[in-house]
């Protein structure tokens, strides 16, 4: 861990990557707003039905039961699953914590598949788009290729390619979930770059050669958010935004 926190918006000093080929994005948190958009598909669901729940306890449940959901895969007891799998056998848990379980079937296929349907950060489309006009964009996130490509349709991410977590029948950061998608697109790691609001992943994805870009999202888990607040090593950048990681690179 470096001595001090890297400043954000520049690339980091003796960085060692001459350039990137293909940038690779996380997409949950750092490229949607996953939690503002549950919280908004929920009380769409519950308004007609006349369901009054806590609608951003439950999103924010549902994605602390994320992790946890996938420890399973990641230590070989299960068999990888997609995400949407995943999502569900969550909500349902949660229906039943949150005095909802009398959700019909096809209320509970519509909520799950809210995550289809995430809405970006403001920015993230347009610096997306500049971004493509020099780099391949490629997602390298925990998401099946049919929930991300929903999402990418819904919100008009212009992906060239997305690469689900069936190209490794692994989840992020176990190293396969990285490497073969880097194999996919027909590079080494070294020719891809990370770009994560996460501190962890980022560190999973520079052990294995990538390069690394941190994009700060100080309230991707509401206002109340204590990490992955800063960046906390000396990755190859550290941008604010979507945006200001488009103007360094394309400078």
């Amino acid at each position: 861990m470096a001595d001090a926190d890297p400043p954000v918006g520049e690339p980091q000093a003796g960085s060692s990557v001459p350039g990137p080929r293909a940038l690779c994005f996380d997409v949950f948190g750092t490229v949607v707003d996953w939690r503002t958009s549950i919280i908004a598909e929920g009380r769409s669901l519950g308004e007609p039905l006349g369901l009054e729940a806590d609608w951003v306890a439950l999103a924010d449940r549902w994605r602390a039961l994320y992790q946890p959901s996938m420890d399973r895969v990641r230590r070989g007891e299960r068999a990888w699953v997609p995400l949407d799998q995943l999502h569900r056998e969550s909500l349902d848990r949660l229906l039943i914590e949150f005095d909802l379980d009398d959700l019909g079937e096809e209320d509970r296929h519509r909520f799950n598949r809210a995550w289809h349907r995430l809405q970006p950060w403001p920015e993230a489309v347009a610096a997306l788009t500049e971004l493509g006009t020099r780099y391949t964009l490629a997602t390298l996130s925990n998401a099946n290729i049919e929930l991300a490509t929903n999402m990418a349709e819904h919100a008009g991410l212009p992906w060239d390619h997305i690469l689900g977590s069936e190209v490794a029948a692994a989840f992020k950061p176990m190293p396969e979930a990285y490497l073969a998608s880097a194999r996919a697109l027909g590079l080494t790691p070294e020719q891809c770059m990370l770009v994560a609001a996460h501190n962890d992943d980022l560190a999973a994805a520079r052990a294995l050669g990538f390069g690394t870009a941190f994009v700060r999202r100080p309230t991707e888990y509401g206002p109340n958010q204590t990490k992955d607040l800063e960046p906390t090593h000396d990755w190859d950048f550290a941008v604010e935004d979507l945006q200001q990681l488009a103007d360094l690179l394309l400078r």
